[in-house]
């Protein structure tokens, strides 16, 4: 049984105890959270130890698995300590996105990990619906041919103002890596970026993306748009056919460029995904199944190292729009 213990017990941190609660393979073994009352909330809700210090709770506790479900500024300025912490005692790491708001911080993170032979995975959970499998099947199997382009869209509506980036920051670690899942990695970035009435942040983005396979890729965001509609959008095209998914699990399509045959996989209403919060457990399924058969570091799935490349790429982006739209080319990934 692997015993885990989630740091941060707010909104996501309810998700992350009850998923392990739920897990056939893990015990909820502790919780922990700055706010003493939250804390306790969790730990009596739950009947396991609360802590209000993490390198107490590991102390005291044999833990397997830390997961760090803290927020912040941008959703992620809590996340660099506790994830050092636990990296440092050893635990496998499972960190929500963006992996830091500040690319220098998941800089050490991923350093520190790979230094330590620590498995670090991030919950980048938009990949994990089986219409994003049998898309990703499709293309490894080369029924689209070449890569050429790649356009995806993520909206939602969020009326933060936390900081002028916290769209990019806080919701297109998503995005990116569901790019990244398809054509690898990126090697220049162009953006352009405007506010909606009445909002000081850069609400809504349009980012231009060169993959360093030679495909080309658009990125358009936004926090302006209602929930009531679809929320995502990602199209792989190559010389051989493209594919489209819809709303991140709710179809698959196929389009071979030489057939009027098409593949369609929908989410069946009867034993398929109840909505959108059905990719944490997907995505937390995958995580302990590669601890439990042993995967390498380097090999986990939406590792550390891939949030990080997702995290890179916002940067440029937005180092493109501050200098009026020059294209910036990324650091060397891997």
């Amino acid at each position: 049984m692997i015993k885990v213990a989630v740091v941060g017990v707010n909104h996501i941190g309810k998700i992350h105890c009850h998923a392990y609660r739920r897990h056939p393979d893990t015990m909820l073994a502790a919780v922990c959270d700055l706010m003493p009352e939250r804390a306790e909330a969790a730990g009596q809700e739950h009947q396991v130890p609360y802590y209000t210090d993490l390198r107490e709770l590991l102390s005291k506790e044999q833990i397997d698995v830390v997961v760090i479900a803290t927020a912040g500024v941008e959703k992620g300025s809590h996340h660099f300590e506790p994830a050092m912490i636990a990296i440092g005692a050893g635990k496998n790491v499972f960190v929500e996105k963006p992996i830091s708001n500040r690319v220098e911080e998941a800089r050490e993170m991923v350093h520190f990990a790979r230094e330590k032979g620590i498995r670090l995975a991030c919950n980048l959970n938009h990949r994990f619906t089986p219409a994003a499998y049998k898309a990703k099947e499709l293309v490894t199997q080369g029924k689209l041919g070449s890569l050429l382009f790649l356009n995806m869209r993520l909206t939602i509506q969020n009326p933060q103002e936390d900081t002028e980036w916290l769209h990019m920051r806080a919701l297109h670690p998503h995005s990116i890596d569901v790019m990244r899942y398809f054509a690898g990695d990126v090697r220049r970035v162009q953006s352009f970026m405007t506010k909606a009435p009445g909002r000081n942040s850069w609400s809504t983005v349009s980012v231009n993306m060169e993959f360093a396979s030679g495909a080309v890729g658009h990125l358009t965001g936004s926090y302006d748009m209602s929930m009531r509609h679809p929320i995502e959008y990602c199209e792989v095209a190559g010389n051989e056919g493209r594919i489209v998914i819809d709303n991140v699990y709710e179809s698959m399509t196929y389009y071979p460029h030489h057939s009027d045959e098409l593949t369609v996989v929908r989410n069946p209403l009867f034993g398929g995904m109840k909505g959108f919060d059905d990719t944490f457990e997907q995505r937390i399924n995958q995580f302990i199944t590669e601890i439990k058969s042993g995967t390498k570091q380097d090999e986990i799935t939406a590792s550390g190292a891939d949030a990080l490349a997702a995290q890179e790429v916002i940067e440029a982006a937005i180092r493109s729009h501050q200098l009026g739209g020059m294209p910036v080319s990324l650091p060397t990934q891997g």
